[in-house]
């Protein structure tokens, strides 16, 4: 039995995972990520905390096909990275500095990326050979599967999903510099953000202008209570949605969409209400598809990231 270990870098933390061949996750465990010097001491740390768990363990080495690694930032196919911004990295390649510091072969990807592929292989979108995996949560990621196999793009930035433009006359920059991106509208920030822009527009009566800091799931909240305003802010979310991911399903044709994330909370009720959205815009040959929510939650990019491992180093 070969064994390996899946790692999920984020801005604060640093998600690590022991995994057998099989993709059971056999231990897991976080420490903090260190972004001061320019995220210098990142990797040592990885690498010295993987170290200390096979001492610990009395793991023999030849047994550890190798690492995967999924960060916030792009990366291709070859494992250079192209900035990290929120790390405070530049331009490296990651997977042979990984493999310098611990011995090990490395395989990395796009966090959003790897976490689709989590989910892929043993989570919301078992069973299919091409999907589309969608997260919603501060922002909006995702990653898309073709024929098996992760789209990276040319330079690392394929499935970047969350920015494409649905709204041509918006005034208000989005996160990436742009103006009308789905994640100014469809993110858990976007619908509280929509909620705002509805709650000044007149003095209608709502649960939701007595709550100090709206969140995303006080408007859900409302929307079940039957909040008239929350239920119209709702349906401007659902028809972002549902615009959305008819263009993202008119281009891939999965035969799966998997959507996660913090606003994928709502469940049954966003599906429920994208739905005739989705079907009003999408083309009729790519209509066929099944809508499910992510199941693996946080440890979808762990997972992704030794499949990342496996397939290039597994027997």
């Amino acid at each position: 039995m070969k064994y390996g270990f899946g790692i999920d870098l984020g801005g604060t933390t640093v998600k690590i995972a022991y995994f057998d061949e099989t993709g059971t996750m056999l231990e897991k465990w976080e420490i903090p990520t260190v972004t001061s010097d320019g995220g210098a001491q990142i990797l040592p740390d990885i690498a010295q905390s993987i170290r200390a768990f096979i001492e610990a363990h009395t793991i023999n080495e030849t047994s550890i096909l190798g690492l995967g690694i999924g960060v916030p930032g792009p990366v291709n196919a070859k494992g250079i990275v192209n900035k990290c911004i929120n790390l405070g990295w530049g331009v490296f390649n990651i997977a042979e500095e990984l493999t310098k510091l611990t011995g090990f072969p490395v395989k990395a990807g796009n966090d959003a990326n790897v976490a689709a592929l989590g989910e892929f292989w043993k989570g919301g979108g078992q069973g299919c050979d091409n999907m589309v995996f969608v997260t919603l949560g501060t922002g909006v990621g995702g990653g898309i599967v073709v024929e098996g196999n992760l789209l990276h793009g040319a330079h690392g930035s394929g499935a970047e999903i969350g920015h494409l433009v649905l709204n041509r006359d918006e005034t208000v920059q989005c996160n990436c510099g742009k103006y009308g991106c789905v994640e100014q509208y469809c993110s858990a920030t976007g619908v509280v953000r929509l909620a705002k822009l509805r709650l000044a527009k007149d003095d209608a009566p709502s649960t939701l202008r007595s709550i100090e800091n709206l969140v995303c799931k006080d408007v859900f909240d409302a929307g079940k209570a039957g909040d008239a305003v929350a239920l119209e802010v709702l349906e401007q979310v659902y028809a972002y949605l549902g615009e959305y991911l008819a263009n993202v399903c008119n281009v891939v044709n999965p035969e799966k969409v998997v959507i996660g994330g913090g606003v994928s909370k709502a469940g049954r009720m966003l599906l429920d209400g994208m739905a005739p959205w989705f079907h009003k815009y999408v083309f009729h040959a790519a209509s066929n598809v099944e809508f499910a929510l992510a199941s693996l939650g946080n440890d979808a990019g762990a997972y992704g990231a030794f499949k990342l491992a496996l397939d290039a180093f597994g027997a």
